[in-house]
């Protein structure tokens, strides 16, 4: 009985390992493989702002982990990437955990035939939007098309 418990618990802990090394290669090549890594603004040429818009940047770590840097020229954070899926239609669905906020968001992102990003929509783990179909939830604008700067 103690081998058997042995064997299945070594066994347990070699998978758990292994999903987790395997997990953090397929969000890497997932974002790798659709488009998605390098930096992004809405004007490449202007300097980070809050209110202007952020350099945002997605970037793979030498031990396989995806970051996504946020830079809004007085204030920078990084986290990190913890999903990334494509769906049938092209959307790319990231999930961040951002540590300073404690909690986790998903967004989706589309990449256009012209290789600009828009948001199509960003939630919190609750469920609460602030991007809804392509338009921001306060003012109804629709989210502004970004380009790759880099």
């Amino acid at each position: 009985m103690t081998r058997c418990l042995g064997r299945c618990t070594t066994a347990a802990l070699m998978w758990v390992a292994y999903t987790s090394t395997a997990g953090a290669e397929t969000v890497a090549a997932t974002v790798e493989q659709w488009g998605l890594l390098g930096s992004w603004a809405v004007d490449c040429a202007a300097r980070p702002d809050r209110d202007k818009g952020a350099l945002l940047t997605y970037e793979i770590r030498k031990d396989g982990r995806l970051m996504y840097r946020r830079n809004f020229g007085d204030a920078r954070d990084e986290n990190e990437v913890v999903s990334a899926t494509v769906s049938a239609e092209g959307l790319l669905n990231v999930m961040v955990y951002f540590p300073s906020l404690h909690q986790t968001r998903e967004f989706g992102l589309l990449l256009a035939k012209d290789g600009n990003l828009r948001a199509i929509y960003n939630r919190s783990e609750r469920g609460e939007y602030t991007i809804r179909d392509g338009k921001y939830v306060a003012t109804g604008a629709p989210t502004p098309a970004q380009q790759r700067c880099d």
